[in-house]
């Protein structure tokens, strides 16, 4: 019998919260590269430029942080419920999450340069890693809905 049978009454309550946090977390993905891409044509000490850094920050550590936690936190918890079941598509999507979880320590760190005056990279770079988050969510949530493996 599992250590974490006491959590299988409490399984729906958790996907739901994973789930919740997961579309969070997502959606501050999906719009932080894109403020980056404007950030970039703000001149470094402008109005402009502290606007942007603000929203970022509040974005960043009220929203994506808390909801990367959360995400993490109740998945971890799944995966031990007698629900979850096992496979090979639950460690590709593991893998996968720490992939976009890496995303997420690369795009606060653009955010302290950018806090910093120091962005160095172009407007066409946050354009492209834009992508990464809705690449790596559709890998994932193909991973959930079919189990290939």
């Amino acid at each position: 019998m599992p250590v974490f049978d006491a959590l299988a009454p409490a399984y729906l309550w958790l996907k739901w919260l994973h789930i919740a946090a997961v579309i969070s977390w997502m959606a501050g993905m999906f719009y932080l590269p894109r403020l980056y891409v404007y950030h970039t044509r703000a001149t470094p000490g402008s109005e402009m430029d502290s606007t942007f850094q603000t929203m970022e920050r509040k974005l960043l550590k009220i929203i994506m942080n808390p909801a990367m936690i959360v995400t993490w936190a109740a998945g971890l918890l799944l995966s031990f419920t007698p629900q979850a079941g096992a496979g090979g598509w639950l460690h590709a999507k593991i893998a996968l999450v720490l992939v976009l979880s890496g995303v997420h320590g690369m795009l606060s760190r653009y955010r302290k340069d950018f806090a910093a005056g120091a962005n160095k990279r172009p407007e066409k770079f946050y354009r492209m890693i834009n992508e990464a988050p809705t690449i790596l969510m559709l890998l994932i949530v193909a991973l959930v809905v079919f189990k290939p493996f």
